[in-house]
């Protein structure tokens, strides 16, 4: 049995009970999103010869991400998570059942396809991030980096049987019967999530508005260097990453003559591949750290990709072994790099904001892949698919060049709320939503520490702005050179209400170091001034 202080092992989640029911139903339904996914393709290539149409099917999945992820993401940090679940999965349930029926009685044109493609992936813009932002709530913080990567298993596995079982389904049936399946599969996700009793998290603080929390969030993530660098490095990895899955199905029917049933089966290898990586995880993290697994990651999906476009040009049996070889190594490195990504998203903020970061992570990464998917496959028009997949897996290596500058941090410090800001006292009411909120914080620092102090200070300037300060400054006295005035403005007295909760222990020891500077004979004073058309009568 493994003691107490040890390290939890990849499968440790799933003795969770909550988490392991929704992981179940996930599964089934990710198994039912890649039937469809494989049936969309494949009618798609039946009703047109287009290869840019093709590519355009997962560009229409992954573009509402796009639009929607941030908005997705604010609203599951604002309103119940385990709702947005439920009534988006009914939601794609009934899209899903629709696009079958459509399709059973040969209704559906190559843009109807691509119109309830898209619906099925506003759906999925809406349920990620609050699938996905709910994860802390159902295992302890030592093993969130293990229920990332099993979310990656769900959706790698079930990429190594749902394409399979598509395929073969497609080639029994038709895609119409796939769609169907897929309608009744988002069901179990729904039951899941209205079964699970969400602890209730009292709070004395007014409800965030959607619009003033959209506001916070980009705020939030342009004063986070570890968020960025999150953004900046997926986006990199997406921008060519996105090529080996627009065009696979091209490779699949055109250069190795397969059927539904072979694509199905590459798909497979694919998943295969990222479940082998899922459970080398741990080891290669603790080997290679966070900046080091995406940087390998990346170079074994570029080498994946290679080779991909290099067995398309082989003849025969040697052209499919070489296909499966290169699609296991691409599935390792891929689940290896998107559970880092994910993992360091949501360890790297508080939980306040974490819906928020996860939808402009997807934002960025299904975002990147819809657009670049579209571009990938229009070179494809000009080149050909194979030399277009040579070109991507280049593009892929080069993406690395990102990794000295914008370096993932192994530890983002404890994001849990300190809650050391006292109440603040009023003797003027103030009306809830009006300001701003002017706040000063007056020191007393000795003239031999006034540069450390001031550059210490410089060091809180971002903590203020992301946790809702929307500008900041720093004064001196000019008769008395001992005194500085630290200055932030707020939206108004609720957000710096807010501000009080959003406070973690990481921003308290950034704090601390300020204050240790202070040699007043009293705490630093703090004021709060309201806009003059703020303060009630």
């Amino acid at each position: 049995m493994t003691s107490p202080s040890a390290e939890p092992s990849a499968w440790s989640p799933l003795r969770r009970p909550v988490f392991r029911r929704l992981w179940a139903a996930s599964l089934a339904s990710n198994v039912g999103t890649w039937m469809q996914n494989v049936a969309a393709v494949w009618l798609m290539t039946s009703l047109t010869t287009s290869t840019t149409l093709v590519a355009l099917v997962q560009s229409a999945t992954a573009l509402p991400m796009l639009v929607l992820a941030l908005f997705a993401g604010a609203l599951a940090d604002v309103a119940d998570r385990r709702r947005i679940i439920v009534a988006t999965q009914v939601a794609s349930a009934l899209v899903a059942a629709g696009l079958g029926l459509l399709t059973l009685m040969g209704l559906v044109t190559p843009w109807t396809l691509l119109g309830l493609t898209a619906a099925l992936g506003l759906g999925a813009a809406l349920y990620v991030p609050a699938s996905q932002a709910i994860n802390p709530e159902l295992v302890p913080r030592d093993e969130l980096a293990s229920a990332v990567a099993l979310g990656g298993v769900s959706m790698n596995g079930a990429r190594a049987v749902g394409p399979a079982l598509g395929g073969a389904l497609v080639a029994a049936t038709g895609p119409g019967a796939v769609f169907l399946v897929n309608a009744a599969s988002f069901l179990g996700v729904a039951a899941a999530a209205w079964s699970w009793r969400r602890e209730a998290r009292p709070t004395t603080l007014p409800a965030e508005r959607l619009l003033g929390a959209l506001r916070a969030g980009v705020r939030y993530a342009r004063h986070a260097p570890p968020l960025r660098a999150v953004l900046v490095r997926a986006g990199a990895f997406v921008l060519a990453g996105s090529a080996t899955m627009a065009l696979l199905p091209v490779v699949a029917r055109r250069h190795l003559d397969l059927g539904a049933l072979g694509y199905g089966a590459l798909l497979g290898c694919l998943g295969a591949g990222a479940v082998l990586g899922a459970g080398l995880l741990p080891r290669l993290r603790r080997a290679l750290g966070r900046d080091g697994l995406v940087v390998v990651g990346t170079l074994g999906f570029a080498a994946g990709t290679a080779g991909v476009g290099l067995a398309a040009r082989l003849e025969g049996g040697q052209a499919l072994g070489g296909t499966v070889l290169a699609l296991l190594t691409a599935g390792l490195a891929w689940i290896t790099t998107l559970a880092t990504f994910n993992t360091a998203a949501q360890t790297s903020v508080p939980a306040w904001v974490r819906g928020r970061a996860l939808g402009l992570y997807l934002t960025v990464f299904q975002g990147g892949m819809a657009l670049a998917s579209a571009g990938w496959g229009a070179l494809a028009e000009r080149l050909d698919a194979p030399t277009t997949l040579l070109v991507a897996a280049v593009v892929l290596a080069a993406s690395c060049l990102t990794a000295p500058v914008w370096r993932l941090r192994a530890d983002d410090g404890d994001q849990a709320p300190s809650l050391h800001w006292p109440e603040p006292q009023l003797a003027l009411p103030a009306a809830p939503t009006r300001g701003p909120v002017l706040v000063t914080v007056e020191y007393e620092v000795a003239p031999e520490d006034a540069a450390r102090f001031v550059e210490a200070l410089r060091a809180l300037e971002p903590v203020r702005r992301r946790d809702g300060a929307t500008s900041w400054a720093v004064f001196r006295d000019t008769a008395r050179p001992e005194a500085f005035v630290e200055t932030f403005l707020v939206e108004s007295w609720d957000e710096h209400l807010r501000q009080h909760a959003r406070v973690s222990n990481a921003d308290l020891a950034v704090e601390a170091s300020v204050r240790a500077l202070h040699r007043g004979p009293a705490p630093p004073q703090v004021r709060h001034l309201l806009d003059a058309a703020a303060a009630a009568p």
